[in-house]
């Protein structure tokens, strides 16, 4: 067996990574979000196991460790989303709810949506497209913060189908 191992990241639970590392530098741990206050975890909440972090290789050696962790949306253990995708879904709703362009029913199919957005699933690509369609008819606003909201829980499946990009952010078109 080698002596690769991951690490134990630090992150709050709005979703900023406080520490990638925090078994090997444990002096850059904090109890609460310095961008937000929030109080920061090391395991899943519902199952106890702990959130990977930074990859440590044998007889590698990193002059600098970045917090430029890729985020996981939900527990590899368990299953379940982390407090931040839990949070963003729920915003993501809220945001929905205040669509007032739309009718009640195609606020309900867009929350609908959320949920297989977030998943790389069967469903996604259809969740993608209608969500991409009802935005529209919200407009530019809604499509906006949405957006702002989702970027970071979506599959790459449904931000490769709904912004036209694998990684990172491209206007809504």
């Amino acid at each position: 067996m080698n002596g690769d191992w991951y690490d134990t990241a630090q992150i709050c639970i709005n979703g900023h990574v406080i520490n990638s590392c925090s078994v090997k530098l444990p002096e850059h741990n904090k109890k609460f979000c310095n961008k937000c206050g929030a109080p920061t975890i090391t395991n899943c909440q519902n199952c106890n196991a702990t959130i990977r972090g930074e990859y440590h290789q044998e007889h590698v050696i990193k002059a600098i460790y970045y917090n430029e962790l890729t985020l996981s949306s939900f527990c590899p253990e368990c299953g379940k989303p982390y407090p931040w995708t839990e949070a963003k879904l729920k915003a993501a709703q809220e945001f929905s709810d205040m669509l007032v362009e739309l009718s009640l029913e195609e606020r309900e199919a867009l929350k609908k949506s959320l949920d297989d957005i977030v998943r790389d699933t069967p469903q996604t690509p259809v969740a993608a497209t209608r969500f991409k369609k009802l935005v529209a008819k919200a407009g530019k606003v809604a499509a906006d913060g949405l957006r702002d909201i989702l970027v970071d829980i979506a599959s790459e499946a449904a931000k490769k189908a709904i912004w036209g990009v694998q990684e990172g952010l491209a206007p809504f078109k």
